[in-house]
């Protein structure tokens, strides 16, 4: 009897694949992810699941108190928090931006709203700088950077560090708020984020909606253009809109979100940005409002006292409750919307279950870990305490690197099965987690499901362990340059294990 080794199975396949195999997938159904990393926050993949693996959401961690707005010009309205880091400002810091206000209990505001700064030099450990821009209490020993917009008390502040190719020197920083005089949304420019000067001869970008939130923008390299998202009411419901422009200052039409499958929720934030590991992908974490009403619930919350105060103003100010959902889209228009909710208000004796609380920050940032031998990880930043203190406060939470989401099954097992799709690059990376006992396998499939010699599974190597990038192999190989360009499928075998992200890559695998 004659025998082939894997070598001579898998020319054979290569050759069969060409032709039949592959001219069986219409290109129309055919993904072409290149060597980008896809995570598992969504559907895009996924063709089946079989047995127990399924989608699971993951959830921050709390961690310690990021900051703590109790200067003068501060108070216990702090929200719309922006977070980036900057490596080309001082050596490279973490640069946040805020709105800095107090909401005493009957509803009167003790001094204007400012837009506040602080930064850190590691995303755990904030100071508020003097910067001597803006007279407050008839001193400019103050954080703050934005007075007014348009001589009138501003709303929220957005800032970004502008990637675009052609960006103008002196742009490098880019911002839009709403402002009051008259209502609208305003952009700005600054070449070092602190010292911002109006587009637009000082007059709104866009008006006639709302905009009562943290509206945002960015540059989005997808599409070659910015983005903004924007707060507007169909009807009584809070919803967010989409607009698109070229020069940051002329936007086009303002679109509805659609979020298929999901129930209709009130949304104030949006919080969505592309992800910095996947920017091909747009992530974001709306702030969910929910009027609760006045029930023996309600009443046993948190800080009643606080929330019947405030109550006196608008009944709603204290019986709504707030936190924060997770949604993805790869077109800027329509999400996928986790129905579970992403951060809770927890179980706590204060600070977490008012209006306004569980705000998340515009947007993750990467951090060292506090933890003894942990690997970087993305920190979170939420509100707490709003209104019911003499303080408000912002949370850093934290979650492992594309720890969103994941394609997961028990220890009884279970299978991911990947829809066709074509790929560029040397070796596959996983990012991974299984318990002692639990296991992931890969099998490489061609367009009809069927296993490649090399690459099945029983060649596979056994994956166990906790990391971001952990190389797949088989008996014989763990280059797959030879599959690039292709159609294939993925086979992931799970069992006790959480998969995350994978990626090919041009160069080898850690």
């Amino acid at each position: 009897m004659i025998t082939f080794g894997p070598l001579v199975c898998l020319v054979v396949w290569l050759l069969v694949s060409t032709g039949a195999a592959t001219a069986a997938e219409p290109d129309a159904e055919v993904l072409d992810i290149g060597s980008r990393r896809e995570l598992m926050i969504d559907h895009f993949l996924v063709d089946r699941m079989v047995g127990r693996a399924s989608h699971r959401l993951h959830h921050p961690q709390r961690r310690e108190i990021a900051i703590v707005h109790d200067a003068s010009w501060e108070g216990n309205g702090g929200n719309y928090h922006t977070v980036f880091y900057d490596k080309d400002f001082r050596g490279g810091r973490y640069r946040m931006y805020y709105h800095a206000w107090h909401i005493p209990s009957d509803g009167n505001q003790s001094h204007p709203l400012y837009i506040a700064y602080a930064e850190s030099k590691d995303g755990v450990h904030w100071e508020k700088p003097n910067l001597g821009l803006f007279e407050h209490n008839g001193s400019k020993q103050n954080s703050i950077v934005l007075a007014t917009i348009n001589g009138q008390q501003g709303h929220d502040l957005s800032v970004f560090k502008d990637p675009n190719p052609r960006v103008v020197k002196g742009e490098e920083y880019k911002a839009v708020g709403y402002g009051s005089g008259p209502a609208g949304l305003y952009a700005f420019k600054s070449p070092d984020g602190l010292r911002w000067t109006p587009y637009n001869d000082g007059k709104p970008v866009m008006t006639g909606h709302a905009f009562d939130t943290q509206n945002i923008a960015f540059w989005d390299p997808n599409i070659g253009k910015y983005r903004s998202y924007i707060r507007d009411f169909n009807g009584k419901i809070r919803g967010i809109k989409m607009a698109t422009s070229d020069d940051f200052v002329h936007w086009g039409k303002r679109t509805w979100l659609e979020y298929p499958g999901a129930p209709v929720a009130q949304l104030y934030t949006n919080q969505i940005r592309p992800y910095y590991r996947a920017p091909h992908l747009l992530i974001g974490f709306p702030a969910r409002y929910v009027d609760r009403g006045w029930s023996d619930a309600t009443r046993r919350l948190p800080s009643l006292k606080q929330r019947k105060q405030r109550s006196r103003t608008s009944s709603r100010y204290g019986s709504a409750v707030t936190d924060s959902l997770l949604m993805t889209s790869r077109d800027g228009l329509t999400f996928h919307r986790w129905n579970e909710t992403f951060l809770r208000p927890g179980l706590r004796t204060r600070h977490n279950w008012a209006y306004g609380d569980n705000y998340l920050a515009w947007h993750v940032v990467e951090t060292d870990s506090t933890e003894d031998d942990s690997p970087r990880e993305l920190s979170l930043y939420a509100t707490e305490s709003y209104f019911t203190g003499k303080t408000s406060r912002l949370r850093r939470y934290v979650m492992r690197i594309d720890g969103f989401a994941s394609v997961f099954a028990p220890r009884e097992g279970g299978e991911l099965i990947t829809r066709p799709f074509r790929f560029r690059g040397d070796s596959l990376a996983i990012n991974m987690a299984t318990s002692t006992a639990g296991s992931i396998r890969v099998e490489i499939q061609d367009s009809r499901g069927r296993p490649i010699p090399g690459f099945t599974l029983a060649e596979s190597a056994e994956i166990f362990g906790d990391a971001l990038d952990y190389p797949v192999q088989w008996k014989e190989q763990s280059n797959v340059s030879r599959l690039a360009g292709k159609t294939i499928r993925l086979r992931f075998v799970i069992h006790d294990a959480d998969l995350f992200s994978l990626k090919f890559s041009a160069e080898p695998a850690p």
